[in-house]
Protein backbone atom coordinates (compact mmCIF):
# COMPACT_ATOMS: atom_id res chain seq x y z
CA UNK A 1 0.00 0.00 0.00
CA UNK A 2 1.81 2.93 -1.09
CA UNK A 3 0.11 6.10 1.08
CA UNK A 4 1.42 9.50 1.20
CA UNK A 5 0.89 11.90 3.98
CA UNK A 6 -0.17 14.83 1.84
CA UNK A 7 -2.62 12.15 0.75
CA UNK A 8 -4.07 11.58 4.26
CA UNK A 9 -3.63 15.60 5.15
CA UNK A 10 -5.85 16.70 2.40
CA UNK A 11 -8.45 13.96 3.02
CA UNK A 12 -8.64 15.06 6.74
CA UNK A 13 -9.17 18.68 4.96
CA UNK A 14 -12.01 17.71 2.56
CA UNK A 15 -13.77 15.52 5.82
CA UNK A 16 -13.48 18.65 7.62
CA UNK A 17 -14.24 21.46 5.58
CA UNK A 18 -17.30 18.99 3.06
CA UNK A 19 -15.80 20.75 0.64
CA UNK A 20 -13.18 19.93 -2.32
CA UNK A 21 -12.97 23.70 -2.97
CA UNK A 22 -12.24 25.24 0.67
CA UNK A 23 -9.82 21.98 1.42
CA UNK A 24 -7.74 23.16 -2.23
CA UNK A 25 -7.60 26.96 -0.49
CA UNK A 26 -6.12 25.39 2.51
CA UNK A 27 -3.28 23.62 0.84
CA UNK A 28 -3.04 26.18 -2.28
CA UNK A 29 -4.17 24.18 -4.53
CA UNK A 30 -6.33 23.35 -7.31
CA UNK A 31 -9.28 21.70 -6.87
CA UNK A 32 -8.70 18.96 -9.34
CA UNK A 33 -5.42 18.55 -7.85
CA UNK A 34 -7.46 17.35 -4.74
CA UNK A 35 -10.17 15.51 -6.07
CA UNK A 36 -6.84 13.41 -7.87
CA UNK A 37 -5.13 13.27 -4.33
CA UNK A 38 -8.59 11.57 -2.64
CA UNK A 39 -9.01 9.62 -5.44
CA UNK A 40 -5.40 7.95 -5.52
CA UNK A 41 -6.05 7.25 -2.10
CA UNK A 42 -9.41 5.59 -2.12
CA UNK A 43 -7.11 3.46 -4.99
CA UNK A 44 -4.42 2.92 -2.57
CA UNK A 45 -7.23 1.80 0.70
CA UNK A 46 -9.38 -0.04 -1.74
CA UNK A 47 -12.16 1.74 0.05
CA UNK A 48 -14.85 4.83 -0.91
CA UNK A 49 -14.55 7.92 1.64
CA UNK A 50 -16.60 10.15 -0.29
CA UNK A 51 -20.14 10.39 -1.35
CA UNK A 52 -19.84 12.99 -4.08
CA UNK A 53 -23.20 15.01 -5.23
CA UNK A 54 -22.86 18.24 -7.47
CA UNK A 55 -24.49 19.92 -4.09
CA UNK A 56 -22.19 18.20 -1.66
CA UNK A 57 -19.57 16.21 -0.40
CA UNK A 58 -20.52 13.64 2.29
CA UNK A 59 -18.31 10.78 3.86
CA UNK A 60 -19.54 7.39 3.75
CA UNK A 61 -19.05 5.34 7.02
CA UNK A 62 -15.67 3.77 5.88
CA UNK A 63 -14.59 7.26 5.72
CA UNK A 64 -15.83 8.65 8.90
CA UNK A 65 -13.85 5.42 10.41
CA UNK A 66 -10.91 6.73 8.46
CA UNK A 67 -11.09 10.46 9.35
CA UNK A 68 -11.72 9.66 13.11
CA UNK A 69 -8.31 7.20 13.23
CA UNK A 70 -6.45 9.41 10.53
CA UNK A 71 -6.95 12.67 12.40
CA UNK A 72 -5.71 11.84 15.44
CA UNK A 73 -2.63 10.29 14.21
CA UNK A 74 -1.68 13.37 12.44
CA UNK A 75 -2.70 15.18 15.71
CA UNK A 76 -0.03 13.18 17.12
CA UNK A 77 2.19 13.64 14.09
CA UNK A 78 2.49 16.90 14.28
CA UNK A 79 2.83 17.37 18.04
CA UNK A 80 6.02 14.76 18.10
CA UNK A 81 7.55 16.65 15.60
CA UNK A 82 6.62 20.05 17.22
CA UNK A 83 8.75 18.65 20.51
CA UNK A 84 11.49 17.19 18.73
CA UNK A 85 11.91 20.58 16.82
CA UNK A 86 11.57 22.48 20.21
CA UNK A 87 14.05 19.56 21.58
CA UNK A 88 16.73 20.77 19.42
CA UNK A 89 16.11 24.48 19.34
CA UNK A 90 18.57 26.55 20.79
CA UNK A 91 16.63 27.77 23.36
CA UNK A 92 14.96 24.94 24.89
CA UNK A 93 15.18 21.19 25.80
CA UNK A 94 18.18 19.35 28.01
CA UNK A 95 21.86 19.32 26.87
CA UNK A 96 23.81 17.46 28.97
CA UNK A 97 27.42 18.34 30.07
CA UNK A 98 29.94 16.75 31.92
CA UNK A 99 33.16 18.14 34.02
CA UNK A 100 35.63 17.27 36.65
CA UNK A 101 34.14 17.68 40.36
CA UNK A 102 36.28 20.78 41.36
CA UNK A 103 35.52 22.81 38.36
CA UNK A 104 31.91 21.96 38.81
CA UNK A 105 32.20 23.76 42.02
CA UNK A 106 33.32 27.03 40.55
CA UNK A 107 33.70 27.81 36.83
CA UNK A 108 31.30 25.18 35.91
CA UNK A 109 28.80 26.62 38.62
CA UNK A 110 29.41 30.02 36.84
CA UNK A 111 28.35 28.36 32.96
CA UNK A 112 25.29 27.07 34.45
CA UNK A 113 23.93 29.89 35.91
CA UNK A 114 24.78 32.18 32.49
CA UNK A 115 22.62 29.32 30.82
CA UNK A 116 20.18 29.52 32.93
CA UNK A 117 19.78 33.86 32.71
CA UNK A 118 20.48 33.42 29.16
CA UNK A 119 18.16 30.61 28.20
CA UNK A 120 15.30 30.17 31.04
CA UNK A 121 13.72 27.19 28.93
CA UNK A 122 17.41 25.44 28.75
CA UNK A 123 17.49 22.74 30.92
CA UNK A 124 21.56 22.45 31.34
CA UNK A 125 22.16 18.82 33.13
CA UNK A 126 25.91 18.32 34.92
CA UNK A 127 27.13 15.13 35.64
CA UNK A 128 30.05 15.40 38.10
CA UNK A 129 32.90 12.90 36.79
CA UNK A 130 36.53 12.04 36.95
CA UNK A 131 38.71 13.70 33.50
CA UNK A 132 38.39 10.09 32.10
CA UNK A 133 34.93 9.59 32.40
CA UNK A 134 34.29 12.64 31.52
CA UNK A 135 36.51 12.00 27.83
CA UNK A 136 34.72 8.70 27.73
CA UNK A 137 31.07 9.91 28.01
CA UNK A 138 32.29 12.62 25.43
CA UNK A 139 33.35 9.73 23.37
CA UNK A 140 30.81 7.88 23.76
CA UNK A 141 27.45 10.63 22.67
CA UNK A 142 26.14 10.09 26.55
CA UNK A 143 26.61 13.46 27.13
CA UNK A 144 26.90 16.91 24.30
CA UNK A 145 30.37 18.37 25.84
CA UNK A 146 32.91 18.21 28.57
CA UNK A 147 34.88 20.23 30.61
CA UNK A 148 38.86 19.41 31.84
CA UNK A 149 41.79 20.09 32.58
CA UNK A 150 45.20 18.92 31.47
CA UNK A 151 48.66 19.42 31.57
CA UNK A 152 50.07 18.42 28.66
CA UNK A 153 48.11 18.49 24.73
CA UNK A 154 45.20 16.10 24.07
CA UNK A 155 46.35 12.85 22.59
CA UNK A 156 42.71 11.65 20.97
CA UNK A 157 41.44 11.65 17.65
CA UNK A 158 37.89 11.61 18.74
CA UNK A 159 37.45 14.59 20.37
CA UNK A 160 37.68 18.35 19.13
CA UNK A 161 39.01 21.01 22.17
CA UNK A 162 38.42 24.71 22.64
CA UNK A 163 41.09 26.03 24.79
CA UNK A 164 38.78 28.65 27.35
CA UNK A 165 41.17 29.71 29.95
CA UNK A 166 44.94 28.24 31.13
CA UNK A 167 45.69 28.70 34.99
CA UNK A 168 49.34 28.49 36.49
CA UNK A 169 50.00 26.09 39.62
CA UNK A 170 50.70 28.01 42.31
CA UNK A 171 52.32 26.94 46.03
CA UNK A 172 49.91 27.50 49.15
CA UNK A 173 50.78 27.75 52.59
CA UNK A 174 50.24 29.73 55.97
CA UNK A 175 51.68 33.69 55.62
CA UNK A 176 54.30 32.24 58.66
CA UNK A 177 55.92 29.65 55.54
CA UNK A 178 58.97 30.14 54.66
CA UNK A 179 58.16 29.85 51.37
CA UNK A 180 55.99 32.63 51.81
CA UNK A 181 58.76 35.45 52.04
CA UNK A 182 59.58 35.07 48.29
CA UNK A 183 56.96 36.68 45.39
CA UNK A 184 57.69 33.51 43.40
CA UNK A 185 58.83 30.25 44.48
CA UNK A 186 61.28 27.63 42.17
CA UNK A 187 59.80 24.50 41.95
CA UNK A 188 63.14 22.86 43.36
CA UNK A 189 62.60 24.98 46.58
CA UNK A 190 59.45 22.06 47.36
CA UNK A 191 61.57 19.36 47.30
CA UNK A 192 62.15 19.82 51.13
CA UNK A 193 58.41 19.58 52.07
CA UNK A 194 55.35 17.49 51.62
CA UNK A 195 52.70 18.18 49.00
CA UNK A 196 49.40 18.72 49.19
CA UNK A 197 47.25 18.28 45.74
CA UNK A 198 44.44 17.58 44.00
CA UNK A 199 44.13 14.19 42.45
CA UNK A 200 44.08 12.81 38.85
CA UNK A 201 40.03 13.65 38.82
CA UNK A 202 40.92 17.53 38.37
CA UNK A 203 44.37 16.97 36.50
CA UNK A 204 46.81 18.91 39.10
CA UNK A 205 48.81 15.72 39.51
CA UNK A 206 49.31 15.53 36.11
CA UNK A 207 51.06 19.17 36.05
CA UNK A 208 53.09 18.52 39.52
CA UNK A 209 54.10 15.56 38.08
CA UNK A 210 55.18 17.63 34.39
CA UNK A 211 56.57 19.95 36.45
CA UNK A 212 59.19 17.42 39.09
CA UNK A 213 60.12 15.31 35.32
CA UNK A 214 60.89 18.51 32.60
CA UNK A 215 62.97 20.16 35.94
CA UNK A 216 64.86 16.49 37.19
CA UNK A 217 63.59 16.92 40.89
CA UNK A 218 62.71 14.01 43.12
CA UNK A 219 59.57 12.86 43.90
CA UNK A 220 57.56 14.38 47.12
CA UNK A 221 55.41 11.98 49.26
CA UNK A 222 52.15 13.81 48.02
CA UNK A 223 48.50 13.90 49.27
CA UNK A 224 46.60 13.88 46.77
CA UNK A 225 42.49 15.06 47.69
CA UNK A 226 39.24 15.87 46.09
CA UNK A 227 38.35 19.32 46.36
CA UNK A 228 40.32 23.03 46.75
CA UNK A 229 38.76 22.62 50.31
CA UNK A 230 40.53 19.66 51.42
CA UNK A 231 43.89 20.69 50.47
CA UNK A 232 43.37 23.84 51.96
CA UNK A 233 42.23 22.28 55.78
CA UNK A 234 45.73 19.84 55.22
CA UNK A 235 47.48 22.71 54.83
CA UNK A 236 46.14 24.95 57.48
CA UNK A 237 46.99 21.87 59.46
CA UNK A 238 50.62 22.06 58.63
CA UNK A 239 50.63 18.57 57.05
CA UNK A 240 52.45 19.93 53.79
CA UNK A 241 52.11 22.91 51.40
CA UNK A 242 49.66 22.43 48.71
CA UNK A 243 50.21 23.07 45.15
CA UNK A 244 47.47 24.07 43.03
CA UNK A 245 45.57 25.97 40.04
CA UNK A 246 44.84 29.92 41.11
CA UNK A 247 43.17 32.04 39.20
CA UNK A 248 39.64 33.45 39.21
CA UNK A 249 38.17 30.25 37.36
CA UNK A 250 39.04 27.93 40.35
CA UNK A 251 37.97 27.62 43.95
CA UNK A 252 40.36 29.81 46.39
CA UNK A 253 42.48 28.52 48.77
CA UNK A 254 41.39 28.88 52.34
CA UNK A 255 41.57 32.54 53.41
CA UNK A 256 43.85 31.97 56.32
CA UNK A 257 46.25 30.71 53.45
CA UNK A 258 48.47 32.71 51.24
CA UNK A 259 49.59 31.77 47.51
CA UNK A 260 52.71 32.19 45.67
CA UNK A 261 53.00 31.31 41.99
CA UNK A 262 55.92 28.31 41.00
CA UNK A 263 58.82 28.94 38.63
CA UNK A 264 59.06 28.06 35.91
CA UNK A 265 55.09 28.64 35.17
CA UNK A 266 53.66 24.91 34.71
CA UNK A 267 49.71 25.37 33.54
CA UNK A 268 46.56 23.59 33.43
CA UNK A 269 44.70 24.18 30.57
CA UNK A 270 40.76 24.11 30.84
CA UNK A 271 38.88 22.42 27.68
CA UNK A 272 35.38 22.51 26.08
CA UNK A 273 35.70 19.17 24.33
CA UNK A 274 32.93 17.43 21.96
CA UNK A 275 32.69 14.90 19.34
CA UNK A 276 34.85 15.79 16.40
CA UNK A 277 32.77 13.83 14.11
CA UNK A 278 29.63 14.78 15.62
CA UNK A 279 28.13 18.59 15.53
CA UNK A 280 26.86 19.77 18.37
CA UNK A 281 22.72 20.35 18.34
CA UNK A 282 21.62 23.72 18.64
CA UNK A 283 20.81 24.15 21.81
CA UNK A 284 24.16 22.30 23.00
CA UNK A 285 26.16 24.95 20.86
CA UNK A 286 24.30 27.60 22.48
CA UNK A 287 25.14 26.30 25.91
CA UNK A 288 28.76 25.90 24.87
CA UNK A 289 28.87 29.27 23.18
CA UNK A 290 27.49 30.39 26.92
CA UNK A 291 31.04 28.47 28.62
CA UNK A 292 33.31 29.92 26.02
CA UNK A 293 32.33 33.49 26.75
CA UNK A 294 32.37 33.14 30.41
CA UNK A 295 36.30 32.16 29.99
CA UNK A 296 37.69 35.49 30.13
CA UNK A 297 35.38 36.44 33.04
CA UNK A 298 37.54 35.91 36.31
CA UNK A 299 35.58 34.94 39.57
CA UNK A 300 35.98 37.55 42.08
CA UNK A 301 36.76 34.65 45.06
CA UNK A 302 40.26 34.48 44.20
CA UNK A 303 42.34 35.35 46.85
CA UNK A 304 45.82 34.48 45.63
CA UNK A 305 48.94 36.24 44.22
CA UNK A 306 48.04 37.03 40.53
CA UNK A 307 50.26 35.68 37.72
CA UNK A 308 49.89 35.55 34.32
CA UNK A 309 49.09 32.54 32.35
CA UNK A 310 51.10 31.52 29.23
CA UNK A 311 49.11 29.72 27.11
CA UNK A 312 49.56 25.86 26.60
CA UNK A 313 47.93 22.99 24.61
CA UNK A 314 45.56 20.86 26.10
CA UNK A 315 46.25 17.19 26.48
CA UNK A 316 44.43 13.99 28.34
CA UNK A 317 45.91 13.45 31.24
CA UNK A 318 47.20 9.70 32.64
CA UNK A 319 46.03 7.96 35.75
CA UNK A 320 48.48 8.09 38.09
CA UNK A 321 48.58 5.87 41.47
CA UNK A 322 47.74 7.71 44.81
CA UNK A 323 50.67 8.59 46.59
CA UNK A 324 49.93 8.97 50.28
CA UNK A 325 51.98 11.08 52.63
CA UNK A 326 51.94 13.31 55.68
CA UNK A 327 55.63 14.31 56.28
CA UNK A 328 56.05 18.13 56.21
CA UNK A 329 59.44 18.29 58.39
CA UNK A 330 62.22 19.65 56.14
CA UNK A 331 64.60 16.70 55.58
CA UNK A 332 68.64 16.76 56.48
CA UNK A 333 70.60 17.43 53.16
Amino acid sequence: MNVSLQQLKVFVAVARERSFTRAAREFDLTQSAVSRCVRELEDAVELKLFDRTTRQVELTHAGASLERRIGRLLDEIELTLREERAAYDGHTGVVVLASNPVLSSSWVAQGLARCASAFPELVVSLRDQSQSSVLASVEQGEVDFGVVSVAEPLANDQLHAQVVFTTPLHVVMPPAHPLARQASVAWHALHEWALVTLNADAGARAALDLAFNTHGLKRRPVQELGHVAAVSRMVELDLGVGVLPVDGHWPAPGAALVSRPLLPEINLTTLLVHRRNRSLRPNAAAAWAQFAALAGAASPAARAVPADPLPVSPRNIPSKELHDGNRNRPQAP
